[in-house]
């Protein structure tokens, strides 16, 4: 069962969701049920189909629901990432995960433009638990666009946990904090390459002389943003950024299950904490493997999907018997039905986007209380038409992803809406569209089989009960980094060294002009 764990009265029921709109469906309050299931006749199929597209359900009955999301917010049970109570010292702390659980945590949910409550897309995704090194057995980050490393730090999970990092594809809100996960990972304990999963080039001709083929894939990104990096790198190089020994490419490739041999895109030397390694993956094959653990048992495969531009893709992870879904950005389309089909097994956990209605976005964009009537305000309208090419182009609305749901057979033991400007006015929304196109009876409240994500929203599923749960993570706002564990006998001197082999602060700088501590400057202890 999914454990949504809300309190006793749940704020948005589906009987609220429904009130006012059940007399505009009318006898066909279950037609999206009826319809999904093919059983609906021509004409109540053409009816249903009309009151699909009429999008009465916006503005919400209480005002109030834009500035709120009370599902995460006062439903769901917290999951502590710190100890002590209030007025003691509270340290912070990453919770154990259990033998069997998979746990899926979003530190970023939402589309641009930027949003204070929901920073851009990323998913960490963990299994098992190493005792030993108090740490899951494996972990990957799906997805890291801007600001969500505030929330990996604020979360516990240290730079060395995010050594794998997979791109859907290569558009800013999906891998512009891969900056930070990089320049930093070596001053923390990630002194081991960061390995960069992505799709190969789009293979799309410039539409504009000399309209040549644009090397826009995984690999060349990663060579440009390596030396995009090189002034930081070379700065923070007097610090020790290596292990005195580290598994060879080779070892690495056959131990992970890795398409092609991992090679560093620069001159760092393999192992190296500054060393970027792609992986660049076939963006053309459905179901390719891009990643097959033989220690930890993950298995991680690729697909195609649609999206703006040839060279995007979803990831299945499958482990212990879980499996999960995430395709990222796409407009609805088949593929991601096949995979989340799973050859007839189904999936326990499947993450899809959705997008707001055009009008809805508009309104958004231009600070509006409600959408306004069409052919009231040119500007508006000019805003939705333009809103509308891009839904076109890349994205899934909310009733799209409510067909979607209706043709997976078996369905996801729950699926997650995700890159979505998420409160209570636009899940009231969007609840109304799905229960259009699936059985409201199967729907259920909000957190049954459909939730909607938000930043750090923690889901857990675990193999032996088949349990899956949604939690809200609880951190300190004003908490420190993670704790770094490294042993210091375990590595290797930097590259900007003195003649013992320490890192030497001053190798690259002239302190001609810099005052230096002393009785009449400043203190060394820094006090």
């Amino acid at each position: 069962m999914n454990t949504p764990l809300h309190a006793t009265s749940v704020t948005l029921t589906r009987r609220d969701l429904l009130k006012g709109y059940g007399a505009a469906l009318g006898g066909l309050a279950i037609g999206g049920g009826l319809l999904s299931a093919g059983r609906a006749d021509a004409a109540l199929r053409d009816r249903a189909r009309a009151l699909v597209c009429e999008g009465s359900c916006y503005p919400p009955p209480d005002e109030g629901e834009r500035q709120r999301y009370t599902y995460y917010q006062q439903q769901l049970q917290g999951l502590r990432y710190y100890e002590g109570e209030e007025g003691e010292f509270q340290q912070a702390v990453y919770p154990r995960l259990r033998d069997d659980e998979m746990r899926i945590t979003f530190m970023g949910s939402t589309i641009p433009p930027v949003r204070r409550a929901q920073q851009m897309m990323s998913i960490f995704v963990e299994v098992g638990w190493d005792e030993a090194n108090h740490r899951a057995l494996d972990s990957f980050v799906l997805d890291c666009g801007s600001g969500v490393c505030a929330n990996y730090g604020a979360m516990e999970v240290g730079f060395g946990r995010m050594d794998k990092v997979f791109i859907t594809h290569l558009h800013g809100d999906h891998m512009s904090d891969l900056t930070h996960i990089y320049c930093f990972g070596p001053s923390a304990d990630r002194v081991t390459p960061l390995y960069v999963f992505g799709p190969g080039a789009s293979g799309i001709r410039s539409p504009r002389p000399p309209r040549r083929y644009y090397d826009d894939g995984t690999r060349a990104f990663c060579r440009n943003f390596r030396e995009a990096m090189r002034w930081h790198s070379e700065s923070f190089s007097f610090q020790n950024t290596s292990l005195k020994e580290y598994p060879s490419p080779e070892t690495i490739q056959y131990e992970w299950g890795l398409p092609v041999r991992p090679v560093p895109v620069s001159d760092d030397p393999w192992g190296d904490g500054f060393a970027v390694v792609p992986v660049e993956l076939d963006w053309r094959k459905e179901g390719g493997v891009a990643y097959e653990n033989i220690r930890t048992g993950v298995k991680i495969t690729h697909f195609p999907v649609v999206h703006c531009r040839q060279g995007s893709i979803g990831y299945k992870l499958e482990w212990n018997g879980l499996a999960m879904i995430y395709t990222s950005d796409t407009k609805p389309e088949k593929v991601s039905v096949r995979q989340a089909k799973n050859d007839g097994k189904g999936v326990d956990v499947f993450i899809h986007e959705m997008v707001v209605p055009p009008e809805i976005w508009a309104m958004q964009a231009q600070h509006l209380p409600a959408p306004r009537p069409r052919g009231s305000d040119p500007v508006f309208d000019a805003t939705v038409d333009r809103l509308k090419t891009v839904q076109n182009s890349s994205h899934t609305p909310q009733g799209a992803f409510g067909f979607l749901l209706s043709q997976i057979d078996p369905k996801p033991r729950l699926t997650v809406a995700t890159h979505f400007p998420t409160s209570d006015d636009t899940v009231y929304c969007a609840m109304n569209s799905l229960a259009q196109y699936v059985d409201p009876a199967w729907l259920g409240d909000i957190g049954d089989k459909v939730t909607w994500s938000f930043d750090r929203m923690v889901i857990s599923a675990y193999a032996n009960t088949k349990e899956i749960e949604q939690r809200r993570g609880e951190v300190l706002d004003f908490g420190a980094s993670p704790v770094v564990r490294l042993d210091v006998d375990d590595l290797a001197p930097p590259k900007y060294a003195d003649e013992n082999g320490a890192g030497d602060a001053y190798a690259q700088i002239d302190q001609d002009e810099a005052y230096q501590p002393g009785t009449d400057t400043y203190c060394d202890s820094g006090y």
